[in-house]
Order: C-alpha cells, then sequence, then structure tokens
C-alpha cells in the first residue's frame, strides 16, 4: 500500500501489481503477465504475474516498482 492504494500483493504463488490503465497492454506482454482475473472478468489496470515472470531478482524488483509507481501517482486516500 502507498498512501493508502494498492500497489502490489500476492495470490496464491502469483504477483498482483497494479500497473494503471494507460501501461496495462504494456505489462501484460512480458513474460508470465496476464490480466487479473479473480471472479471471470479480467480488471483493466491490474496484472498477475506468474513465477516465471517474476524469478529473478531484476524482474521481481522491475514488477514491485511498476506497482508502487502506479500507486504512488494517485491520490492519498
Amino acid at each position: 500500500m502507498i498512501h493508502g492504494n494498492m500497489a502490489v500483493g500476492v495470490n496464491g504463488d502469483e504477483l498482483m501489481v497494479r500497473v494503471g490503465k494507460d501501461a496495462h497492454d504494456e505489462a501484460e506482454a512480458l513474460p508470465g503477465a496476464r490480466a487479473f482475473d479473480k471472479s471471470g472478468r479480467p480488471m483493466n489496470g491490474w496484472i498477475s504475474v506468474a513465477p516465471e515472470g517474476f524469478a529473478s531478482e531484476s524482474d521481481f524488483g522491475a514488477w514491485i516498482d511498476r506497482g508502487v509507481a502506479f500507486a504512488d501517482s494517485l491520490p492519498p486516500k
């Protein structure tokens, strides 16, 4: 959480990363990434990342940075 806004989380063995609608398509094209879908309705702006997408420390850090940057751009809650 950044200023009360969700940045990243864990869903099972996957990362859940909030990237925003503008960055969604670019993020979804990355290895291991897909639209976050918890209830049969994909959420635009949220990405699920399978373990192979964050296997290296640099890939993991890049996903965390994406989520933090987006959440930091939002007004505090």
